[in-house]
């Protein structure tokens, strides 16, 4: 069964955030630039670069933003699920040789340490409070080696509202929460990111098994 957070981005919410979200690799570049001086490429380079890795999964992938750039940088082998049918048939049209099917980040459709890198990007702060935990502990199963993310960043975990809507994004630190939940994790690194227009922060870490 669907949870609330679920129904609630497969619905008209889902396809305006779609529309607001469609970036060229150059456009997500810019984007990161203009928040934090620094694009996502270099950041995708500076913590993944020295890394073996053979294949890759997105949970929570929308239109696949995140796939093609990775793609252009030369990872191959990519996958990407997501809940809402919409984005994953936007992503299947616009990508090439990446592989995006329908799934739940409750119930990740692979075997268990299938991928050698598993990667959210803002999508744990979509999750409430109560679900977080299964979808992480769903991250770590299918994980063979690294858990990379990039969220909203709080010492505490709080609720935010989130264009006009309560209980639809949390901000806090993931990191540690998922160090809490599975002790043989490592950090391999961690980075904040901090707005230049603002006090708040977001954060993008990776973790080993």
């Amino acid at each position: 069964m669907a949870t609330k957070e679920e129904k609630f981005w497969s619905s008209g919410f889902g396809s305006e955030y779609l529309e607001r979200n469609k970036f060229s690799n150059k456009g997500l570049d810019r984007l990161y630039l203009d928040k934090f001086g620094i694009s996502r490429s270099k950041l995708n380079k500076e913590f993944l670069a020295k890394l073996k890795i053979k294949n890759i999964l997105e949970v929570g992938c929308n239109i696949g933003n995140q796939l093609l750039m990775l793609q252009s940088q030369g990872f191959k082998n990519l996958y990407g699920i997501d809940i809402f049918p919409e984005a994953v048939q936007i992503a299947k049209s616009h990508t090439k040789n990446i592989n995006i099917i329908q799934g739940s980040a409750f119930d990740i459709p692979f075997k268990d340490n299938y991928f050698d890198l598993i990667f959210t990007a803002g999508v744990l702060i979509h999750i409430s409070p109560k679900e977080v935990k299964n979808a992480m502990t769903e991250i770590y199963r299918t994980s063979k080696k690294y858990i990379w993310g990039y969220e909203y960043h709080n010492p505490k975990y709080v609720s935010v509202d989130y264009r006009r809507n309560k209980a639809k994004l949390w901000k806090g630190d993931f990191c540690q929460m998922y160090l809490n939940l599975f002790p043989d994790l490592k950090i391999v690194k961690r980075k904040k990111l901090k707005y230049l227009n603002s006090d708040n922060y977001d954060e993008m870490f990776l973790l080993k098994k």
